[in-house]
């Protein structure tokens, strides 16, 4: 069982929130499921939950709403937004929300899954104990900003350290496109999105030294940082 495994899944379609409960469920997941926007807050303030998963279109509440509510009672606990909207203005509006992410329908499950593990392993609760962080041969101090192997030492920028960060907090693991861009850019459109993929591309370069080490691109999601064991 996950350490972050408590779901709210606020979803009007029937036939859609009893698959999804359950694929959630098979991976893990503890999932109460609310089928009525009205019956959200009075089950968010029921129980602890670790995100919150919420359609924008539902039956007398609408997820947007819900999100404020929640944001008036919890600053912190992840949300993610599914919905058919896909105006840019619904967009921004979910992300001004405090969004973790926004998810048009239809959607791979996969992806979902991935981006809620991604977000909760980051969000939830890895406390961190140190600034330094070890990636195979190579040493990252985040504080500094340095990456060091033997005695070569590397200075990063701060975006460069910032995305390194989220890589290497979360290893082998999905960081997707939109969370990154949101955390360290601050906006999700077409320039920042370049601008990352410089970025990675620079990372790969400052880690080539170790063979174990890729950052690979999975289209259409994000990135995720594979460290491979030398057994």
């Amino acid at each position: 069982m996950n350490d972050i495994s408590k779901i709210l899944l606020v979803e009007d379609d029937l036939s859609f929130g009893s698959v999804l409960k359950s694929y959630l469920e098979i991976n893990d997941f503890v999932v109460h499921w609310v089928d009525d926007g009205k019956n959200a807050m009075s089950a968010f303030r029921q129980e602890q939950f670790n995100l919150c998963i919420l359609d924008v279109m539902l039956p007398n509440v609408d997820g947007f709403t819900i999100a404020s509510e929640i944001r008036a009672v919890n600053k912190t606990i992840p949300l993610i937004f599914l919905t058919a909207k896909k105006l840019k203005e619904d967009v921004l509006r979910g992300y001004g929300l405090g969004a973790d992410d926004y998810i048009t329908k239809p959607f791979d499950t996969d992806i979902l899954l991935a981006k809620i593990k991604a977000i909760t392993s980051r969000r939830g609760g890895m406390k961190k104990t140190s600034d330094v962080i070890k990636i195979g041969i190579y040493t990252f101090n985040t504080k500094i900003r340095s990456l060091k192997s033997g005695q070569v030492e590397k200075k990063l920028s701060p975006k460069e350290a910032q995305l390194l960060e989220l890589l290497a907090e979360s290893p082998n693991t999905l960081v997707s496109r939109e969370t990154a861009l949101k955390l360290i850019w601050g906006s999700d459109d077409y320039f920042t999105a370049r601008s990352m993929d410089v970025y990675v591309t620079k990372l790969r370069k400052y880690l080539s030294g170790d063979s174990n080490i890729s950052i690979k691109n999975i289209h259409g999601a994000g990135f995720q940082m594979v460290i491979n064991s030398d057994d």
